[in-house]
């Protein structure tokens, strides 16, 4: 992994540069994860060339801040993006869930600006029920085990896939994973997409419960040069469950959009 220092505290990210030119393709997580989430999206196979993905403060190799949950969190982590995307001279943010939630913050509250963002399993509020905010005090394990029920991070909630992914929530821990979903919580840009000046692929994964598609068709229809597209038999992590859909869908936005600039 390579780092940036910033801020007091040293940000992890991975890149793969392949043969690709560009544009550069920066990654961010959601609660709980770290930037594994992406390995088919930073692999050969992936959409673009440069990729990169990061480890926000507090999960995989990056070092952790001393915030609460909340606005100080959320700036907290769109600072680590910026201070990576300059670091790699990124293009293109792509984030998913709370990634998704710290991209439109880079995007809308900083003064660095990506040519496009592509916004997964996300949307302009994040609400996370009672139950879920209780467990996470108080029983992480029936908080994991919720997350991964069937429909929620994964539509086959019994795979390889949905193992792997509780493993690293558990990893990441109880405190960095509650300071996420209560940080998402807080999250409201609703009154503010019509300043994201940027164009914008919502993607949502069809069974998705966690964030349904109605919050992606509002990203898409309210953002002023927005896009809606679904990933079928996928849930909250399409990204995983369908790579080559995911990324196929992913590089023909980019193609088409970025290319309109030229």
């Amino acid at each position: 992994m390579d780092t940036v220092a910033h801020h007091g505290r040293t940000t992890a990210y991975r890149v793969t540069s392949g043969d690709g030119d560009g544009p550069v393709a920066l990654y961010v997580h959601g609660s709980g994860a770290t930037h594994r989430v992406w390995a088919n999206q930073y692999a050969p196979s992936g959409p673009t060339r440069p990729a990169v993905a990061l480890d926000l403060s507090g999960h995989g190799e990056s070092d952790d801040i001393d915030s609460p949950p909340g606005p100080e969190t959320l700036a907290a982590y769109a600072a680590d993006v910026v201070a990576v995307a300059r670091a790699v001279d990124a293009d293109v943010l792509v984030g998913n869930s709370l990634g998704g939630a710290v991209a439109q913050w880079v995007t809308l509250e900083t003064d660095w600006r990506p040519e496009a963002l592509v916004l997964v399993g996300t949307g302009p509020t994040l609400p996370v029920f009672d139950g879920l905010r209780d467990w996470l005090e108080t029983d992480f394990d029936r908080a994991v085990a919720f997350l991964h029920g069937r429909d929620r991070l994964f539509h086959d909630a019994d795979g390889e896939l949905a193992a792997r992914s509780r493993e690293e929530m558990r990893e990441t821990g109880q405190a960095v994973t509650r300071r996420d979903f209560l940080t998402s919580h807080q999250f409201d840009v609703a009154s503010r997409l019509g300043d994201v000046d940027v164009p914008t692929l919502a993607v949502c994964g069809e069974h998705d419960t966690l964030t349904p598609r109605s919050y992606h068709e509002r990203l898409a229809s309210e953002i002023p040069d927005g896009e809606f597209a679904v990933i079928p038999d996928a849930a909250h992590l399409a990204m995983l469950e369908q790579p080559a859909v995911f990324n196929e869908t992913v590089q023909d936005f980019l193609a088409a959009r970025l290319s309109e600039g030229e």
